[in-house]
C-alpha cells in the first residue's frame, strides 16, 4: 500500500493465525495495524487512535461484525469498514451495504482481495477527511433492525446484487432491475423496499404485461366515474395508494407508450391525474422497474421512451440466470425443499446425492421458478421420503442429462455477466463467441446441446458460430 500514508487499521477476527496473517499481508511503511479478537476491543483500538479502517469478521464476540458496524457508523458516519467471514445469511451483506459497510468479503476470497479492497478504502478515507474539513455536521442516523432473509443464494454473483441492494437501499433512486424470466427479479424489488426508510409504507407490485394496455392507466392512475364505459364509480390508482411507499411496475418494456408518456410525467414532477379528471394529484412514490428485454434495443426499436429509460435507469441490477450460478442450485432446492413440508403440505424428504447432481448438471432455462416447480412436482410425485433422480420431473425438451452449462469456464462466463451488467456489447459478444468454442468443444460439435447449454436458440448459435452458410447455401442449391 505505497501510496497510503499515515494512516491506521484495525483488524478484529477470531483467529490469531489470521490476524498475524493480515499484519504481514496489510504491512506499510506509513500504515499503523491494530489487532484484536474483542469487537469491545476494536472499538475501542477504532475510536482511541481515530482509525481510517475497520476489518472485522462477521462472529465476532460479544457483538457480531454488523453490530460493530452500526457502532463505528453513529460515532463516525462515514467510517470505512470491510466485513468478512462464512456468511449465513443473506441479510448479513445486505445490511451491512445498506448501514455503510465499504465492502465484503467471503472468506474463501479475502487472502486475494483484501489488500486491493483495503488500499481502495484507505484511499476513499483520506478524500472523505479532505471534503469533511470545516464540517461540524455529524450525519448520524438510526439503524433499523433488518427484517428476516428475502433471498437464497451464495455465489459470487449474488453476493454483488446483495452488496447493491444495500446500497440502493439507502437512498430513494429509480432502480432498473434487468434479467431473463424466473430469475427473482420480483424477490429483489421486495428486497429493495423491505431494507428501505419505507419499510413500513405501501409496497406495491404491478405486472405491466399482465393488464390490458386500456385498464393500464386507470390500474395506475385511478378513474373518475364515467370515464369510460364501465367507470361506475371513481377508483384510487396504485399511485395513490402507495404514496410514501415504493412502486414495483414489472415487465415495464411492455407498457404502452401512451402509458409511458404519463409516467414520465410522475417521475418528472411527483403530479399525475386519474383517467377523466381535471385535478391534478401529487404522490410521493419509489419506482422500481423490472424487465426481461434489452430497453435499449427498445428505445432503438421505437417501442420504449427513451427519455423514460433514462429516468428509470438510474441504478441497474441485473441477476444473472440460474445456469450461470449453478453452485446455489442446491442451496435454493433445500429451501423450497422444506418450504413444502413446513406448509405441510408434503412429509419431510430430502435429496439424494445423485439427484442434487442431477439438478446441478440441468440446464434451467425456467431459472429458479422452473426449479421451485419442480420440487413441487417432486414431492407430489415421489413415493418414498428420498428423492432420487427419477423422481425428477425435468422438461425432456431441454434436458439431455449431464449439461454443458455446468462445465463451462467459470472465468468466461463471469465476463460475460460483468459485461451484460455493464451494457458493453462488444465485450458480451467476445464472452458469448468464448463460450460458443468451449460449448462445442465440451459435445464434440453437436451444435444443438451447445446451443441448449449456453442459451440460445440453434439459428443464433449457427449464426454467431458461422456455420449457417453452408445451409444458406444447400437451400439455395
Amino acid at each position: 500500500m505505497a501510496d497510503i500514508q499515515n494512516q491506521s487499521v484495525v483488524v478484529a477476527d477470531n483467529d490469531p493465525d489470521f490476524l498475524a496473517w493480515a499484519v504481514k499481508y496489510l504491512n506499510a511503511e506509513s500504515v499503523e495495524i491494530y489487532t484484536t479478537s474483542s469487537s469491545e476491543e476494536a472499538l475501542k483500538l477504532f475510536t482511541k487512535h481515530d482509525a481510517d479502517l475497520l476489518v472485522a469478521e462477521f462472529h465476532l464476540q460479544p457483538v457480531s461484525g454488523v453490530d460493530l458496524l452500526k457502532k463505528v457508523r453513529l460515532s463516525k458516519p462515514n467510517a470505512m469498514v470491510i466485513l468478512n467471514g462464512l456468511v449465513n445469511s443473506t441479510n448479513s451483506v445486505i445490511e451491512a451495504m445498506r448501514i455503510g459497510a465499504f465492502d465484503v468479503l467471503p472468506r474463501e476470497s479475502i487472502h486475494f482481495e483484501l489488500r486491493q479492497v483495503a488500499e481502495r478504502a484507505l484511499q476513499s478515507a483520506e478524500q472523505m477527511r479532505m471534503a469533511e474539513e470545516g464540517s461540524g455536521d455529524s450525519g448520524a442516523i438510526a439503524i433499523p433492525q433488518a427484517p428476516e432473509d428475502l433471498i437464497i443464494g451464495r455465489s459470487a454473483a449474488m453476493q454483488d446484487v446483495y452488496k447493491l441492494i444495500g446500497r440502493v437501499a439507502r437512498a430513494d433512486a429509480p432502480v432498473l432491475i434487468t434479467g431473463e424470466s424466473g430469475v427473482g427479479k420480483e424477490v429483489v424489488s421486495n428486497a429493495i423496499h423491505k431494507f428501505s426508510r419505507r419499510a413500513k409504507s405501501e409496497y406495491v407490485a404491478i405486472n405491466c404485461a399482465a393488464i390490458p394496455s386500456n385498464l393500464l392507466e386507470s390500474e395506475l392512475f385511478g378513474h373518475e366515474k364515467g370515464a369510460f364505459t364501465g367507470a361506475v364509480s371513481q377508483r384510487v390508482g396504485r399511485f395513490e395508494q402507495c404514496d410514501g411507499g415504493t412502486l414495483f411496475l414489472d415487465e415495464i418494456g411492455d407498457m404502452p407508450l401512451e402509458v409511458q408518456s404519463k409516467l414520465l410525467r410522475v417521475l418528472q414532477s411527483g403530479e399525475f391525474s386519474r383517467v377523466g379528471g381535471n385535478q391534478n394529484l401529487h404522490s410521493e412514490v419509489r419506482i422500481l422497474a423490472a424487465t426481461n428485454k434489452r430497453l435499449e434495443e427498445e428505445v432503438e426499436n421505437g417501442k420504449f421512451r427513451e427519455d423514460l429509460f433514462y429516468r428509470l435507469n438510474v441504478v441497474r441490477i441485473h441477476i444473472p440466470p440460474l445456469r450461470r450460478r449453478i453452485e446455489d442450485v442446491r442451496l435454493l432446492a433445500e429451501f423450497f425443499l422444506q418450504n413444502q413440508s413446513e406448509k405441510g403440505k408434503h412429509r419431510s424428504m430430502q435429496f439424494s446425492k445423485e439427484a442434487i447432481e442431477a439438478l446441478e448438471d440441468y440446464h434451467w432455462p425456467g431459472n429458479v421458478r422452473e426449479l421451485e416447480n419442480l420440487v413441487e412436482r417432486a414431492c407430489v410425485l415421489a413415493s418414498g421420503n428420498v428423492l432420487l433422480p427419477g423422481d425428477l420431473p425435468f422438461d425432456q425438451q431441454t434436458s439431455n442429462g449431464k449439461k454443458v452449462e455446468a462445465k463451462l469456464n467459470s472465468a468466461a462466463r463471469r465476463f460475460l455477466m460483468a459485461a451484460e451488467e455493464n451494457d458493453d456489447k462488444s465485450a458480451v459478444e467476445l464472452a458469448i463467441e468464448a463460450l460458443i468454442r468451449v460449448a462445442l468443444a465440451e459435445v464434440d460439435g453437436d451444435e444443438a446441446t451447445a446451443a441448449e447449454s449456453i442459451g440460445l436458440s440453434l439459428t443464433e448459435f449457427r449464426k454467431r458460430s458461422g456455420s449457417e452458410a453452408p445451409a444458406k447455401e444447400k437451400a439455395a442449391k
